[in-house]
């Protein structure tokens, strides 16, 4: 077991819908935001959809965490019902009736005129409390023509301001052909609210395995190379449940070998073990950090044989070479400077030395 090897509290990659391990990529947090929003404005329907593994229902229970108790929820996970058994579902996790009411009680053998009559009851009884209820079907684009038609005859269960019940119907990209037939047109048109779930791209794929072993143990001991992580794009599509299968396995493939860092042929070893293939775009291209880091790996190789050159050449050069013996030359003699920089100065004039005579008096 290689949770045990690496510590891991819990299966890191397991499949179960454990909304902890929700990794919000930009579709998944648009897509949880539009629903939380149009539950609380209760818009009435509401259409999620998303590729096989993308997800779906792990954003469900993870909408379901975050509603508060006011809201009352309903989650179907089996869309082969009748409508008197979806009723019947309903109402039970409404908490209107018990599970041994529903197997041997009244509302066992009630009729679908009876049932949707109770469940209005309830609805309008959450109106004095501020309360409203939610109801989500997983799986929706298998749902019968018959239960389909049935679901709009419930959406209509309002009052003059408001819908009382919000029904999210969540299923493959096919559900949307489904609604878009000329017979379920009355129901298309009442969708207010389409969110679809996308794979993740390259980026949300490193968040999104490091998210998972962060959750799994709290600690970043287990690491993919980037070369690995690389293949786990191009192997899985960015198809969260491919991820991870793959992961899963390569971390088995890791515990076996004794080592805490995945490299891409353990990613290539473990992808074969699966059936997966490269999609006909073949191997994914090094990123352009790789070809920087390759470019300054050959640059310090250049410098460090440049260097040895220079030592070599010093260290054969014959030493007379190296050394310069000859005497200097004598030094130029300074150039002259005349003593007086401006000439000589003028010499005075004798008069101008003696004072002045004296003036003779008058007579």
């Amino acid at each position: 077991m290689y949770e045990q090897y690496y510590g891991f509290v819990q299966p890191p990659f397991t499949l179960t819908p454990d909304p902890r391990f929700l990794y919000r990529s930009e579709s998944h947090e648009e897509a949880i935001t539009l629903l939380q929003q149009a539950i609380r404005r209760k818009e009435g329907f509401i259409i999620l959809t998303g590729d096989i593994g993308t997800g779906k229902t792990t954003s469900c229970r993870a909408l379901l965490e975050q509603l508060d108790a006011s809201v009352f929820t309903s989650l179907i996970l089996n869309p082969f019902l009748s409508v008197e058994e979806l009723l019947r579902e309903v109402l039970l996790d409404f908490g209107v009736v018990s599970r041994e009411g529903v197997r041997s009680g009244r509302i066992a053998t009630a009729s679908k005129h009876e049932l949707i009559s109770t469940l209005h009851e309830f609805l309008l009884s959450l109106m004095p409390i501020h309360g409203s209820a939610v109801l989500i079907i997983d799986e929706a684009q298998h749902l019968s023509t018959q239960v389909l038609e049935q679901i709009r005859i419930i959406s209509n269960l309002e009052t003059n301001e408001s819908k009382l019940l919000q029904i999210v119907l969540v299923g493959q990209l096919n559900l949307l052909n489904v609604l878009a037939a000329a017979e379920m047109r009355q129901l298309d048109q009442r969708i207010s609210i389409r969110a679809t779930l996308k794979a993740l791209n390259r980026e949300e794929v490193e968040a999104y395995i490091a998210h998972r072993l962060w959750v799994a143990r709290g600690s970043t001991a287990v690491t993919f190379e980037p070369s690995a992580l690389d293949l786990v794009h191009a192997y899985t599509g960015g198809v969260p449940r491919i991820i991870n299968l793959l992961c899963d396995r390569s971390l088995m493939q890791g515990a076996q070998m004794r080592v805490s860092r995945l490299t891409p042929a353990m990613i290539e070893e473990a992808a074969g073990s699966l059936g997966l293939r490269l999609p006909a775009s073949g191997r994914p291209r090094r990123r352009s950090s790789d070809k920087a880091r390759r470019r300054w790996r050959f640059a310090s190789i250049a410098a460090g044989v440049l260097a040895l050159l220079v030592v070599a050449g010093v260290w054969l050069t014959p030493i007379d070479q190296l050394i310069d013996a000859s005497v200097p030359p004598l030094p130029a003699p300074p150039a002259y400077q005349p003593r007086y920089p401006f000439g000589p100065k003028p010499i005075p004039r004798a008069d101008l030395l003696l004072p002045p005579a004296p003036t003779p008096p008058a007579p």
